[in-house]
């Protein structure tokens, strides 16, 4: 059994540092938590190493033995883990880095600062859910790789493209390929009910507080507006995507 019982061992002060922002876009790498997520990277091929705590027992059926575990004892496994309550597994796994071809794209999601870990992750799930294409994550956005944007996107992050960049490099590429770019406002702009399916868009959507920059609202196609009927002044933005995204793919 390959067991590391030392805080100073080298990777396992590595993966320590992988709860970080910094050190996660500086090695490419992530670390996933608990035994679904596990299993979905596992399945998806990005898994590099399986770590597990020691005492805990790993399925002997596929994908989990596709990758060899290493095995820590719970005071050093529990350093790694954003829960209270581990489950006793994580997988070190490589970002994945899909080019942008645009002319092969058909339905995107463009988010330009969405901040919390939550929303995000909520948004990827529903994007993935919806069929799109991939997820674009403007400047401003939280790290995708977020142990709160993982757990709450259930796995979406292994089913469909994430890219990072610039929504200034963005859309004149959406622009080139036919993409029509729809953003979502309260101001100046149509009923949702008014616009009818669409077999290719890019749809925007905003920063929670602030909503989408005024000067990419500025150069969208259209922008989109949903009736609110009760005394909330907005829709969380991930329940507003996915009132959008399934209205717009039909």
């Amino acid at each position: 059994m390959n067991l590391i019982q030392s805080a100073h061992n080298t990777h396992f002060k590595h993966w320590k540092k992988l709860l970080n922002r910094k050190e996660r876009e500086q090695s490419g790498q992530f670390l996933v938590e608990g035994w679904h997520l596990c299993e979905e990277a596992l399945q998806a091929g990005w898994v590099e190493k399986l770590i597990v705590q020691e005492g805990a027992a790993v399925p002997q059926q596929a994908p989990w033995q596709s990758c060899e575990p290493v095995y820590l004892p719970p005071s050093l496994f529990q350093q790694l883990c954003d829960t209270e309550t581990p489950q006793g597994v994580l997988a070190l796994c490589r970002q994945a880095q899909a080019a942008l071809e645009w002319t092969a794209l058909q339905r995107l999601l463009l988010l330009d600062g969405v901040q919390d870990p939550g929303n995000l992750g909520t948004l990827i799930r529903t994007a993935d859910a919806a069929g799109l294409d991939g997820v674009l994550l403007s400047k401003g956005c939280v790290d995708p790789y977020n142990p709160k944007v993982l757990r709450a996107a259930q796995g979406s992050h292994f089913h469909l493209p994430l890219w990072q960049g610039c929504w200034q490099d963005w859309l004149p590429a959406l622009r080139a390929a036919g993409i029509p770019c729809y953003g979502s406002a309260l101001q100046q702009a149509k009923p949702y009910t008014e616009f009818s399916s669409q077999p290719r868009f890019a749809l925007v959507m905003g920063n929670e507080g602030a909503g989408i920059n005024p000067e990419l609202l500025a150069q969208t196609d259209a922008n989109l507006y949903i009736p609110l009927y009760g005394k909330s002044e907005s829709l969380n933005v991930a329940i507003a995507a996915g009132i959008l995204l399934y209205h717009l793919r039909g």
